[in-house]
């Protein structure tokens, strides 16, 4: 039989790639705890790579803000700063926006079908409370639309920001609601018919409100009263 020549080819990645992307996971669900020092050693081991790429990948992970390096004691993973949120989200609400409006033009029905596709898998995730699930989505969703604006500063800049949402997701402090499934809604609909202004309105609220949902929940989080036993 012919062997066919049309398939897709697995992406091979370096030992420091695939070290940088375990331990940036790691940090990212709490596995490697906040404040937690960190052995090169001991993590090469566990990886089953030479120290060299997990040097390197330590050096990118500070680059990142995920870890410290103290030259000749220690490196730490870095405490995680849940009022970060308030600088995080606002530049990637901007740029999220601005995706949408470059989109516009790129758009083909197969794009809104899976746009589609996906906001109604976001909605099922968030309706059964699987939120890591919806977290992971919500990205699928909205890295198709940065794909397809297809700015190569921004495919390159949005994913260093993620990561730190995706961090504070897995320390409560991003809290996904039913608002964003008809926020997805209304970004398809939208960019559908053209309207850029509108879009990138509601593509920033999307974001954005996430904030005021944030600070909301911890000021009622404080005025609990603390029950005794």
């Amino acid at each position: 039989m012919p062997i066919p020549t049309d398939l897709s080819k697995p992406v091979r990645k370096t030992a420091k790639e695939n070290a940088f992307e375990q331990l940036q996971d790691w940090i990212i669900d709490g596995t490697l705890q906040p404040g937690e020092k960190l052995n090169d050693t001991e993590l090469a081991q566990a990886l089953g790579v030479s120290r060299t790429p997990i040097r390197e990948s330590l050096q990118l992970l500070e680059v990142q803000r995920f870890v410290k390096m103290y030259p000749g004691k220690a490196t730490q993973v870095t405490e995680v700063d849940k009022e970060s949120i308030t600088d995080l989200l606002p530049p990637l609400a901007a740029l999220q926006a601005l995706s949408a409006e470059l989109a516009i033009p790129n758009l083909t029905p197969e794009t809104i079908e899976l746009l589609e596709h996906t906001n109604k898998r976001f909605a099922d995730a968030v309706l059964a409370e699987d939120y890591f699930a919806a977290l992971k989505i919500d990205e699928e969703f909205h890295q198709i639309i940065v794909d397809t604006a297809n700015n190569p500063y921004i495919k390159t800049t949005v994913p260093t920001l993620q990561v730190h949402v995706r961090r504070l997701f897995f320390h409560n402090s991003i809290v996904l609601t039913k608002d964003s499934i008809e926020e997805h809604t209304r970004i398809i609909e939208l960019m559908k018919q053209g309207d850029a202004e509108g879009v990138s309105a509601i593509m920033r609220n999307n974001w954005v409100r996430a904030i005021d949902e944030f600070h909301h929940l911890h000021e009622n989080t404080a005025k609990k009263p603390v029950s005794s036993t």
